[in-house]
């Protein structure tokens, strides 16, 4: 969404089981957002379906009721942690986009160099 300059209004969450059935929610976020709110929402979503032994065959993630982010209103924030990971955030989005989708990310998934 962040790529094609849009918000989402709210989250459905679908998953496909084995034996053919399927169960979906939709989560409504408190305002239209494609940063963190997004991530946590979608988390949030997989928890409530209490997966344990499931045998998923299937797993969609849509954002629902995409606007132009442009047209998201920019809020006055108190909490700094947020504001912190959403300019962090943008900064990586802008170096995905000079570099390439692969060149920042997570420290937790980046590899290993031990020295000889």
């Amino acid at each position: 969404m962040c790529r094609r300059g849009q918000a989402a209004r709210a989250l459905t969450l679908t998953l496909r089981f084995a034996g053919g059935t399927s169960w979906e929610k939709t989560r409504r976020l408190p305002e239209p957002s494609a940063h963190d709110d997004v991530r946590t929402i979608a988390y949030q979503l997989m928890d409530a379906a209490g997966l344990q032994r499931a045998h998923l065959t299937g797993i969609v993630l849509k954002g629902d009721g995409l606007i132009d982010a442009g047209q998201v209103a920019e809020q006055i924030t108190l909490d700094a942690a947020r504001e912190s990971r959403l300019v962090a955030e943008q900064a990586m989005d802008r170096i995905r986009r000079k570099f390439r989708p692969a060149s920042v990310g997570p420290a937790t998934v980046a590899p290993l160099h031990r020295a000889s």
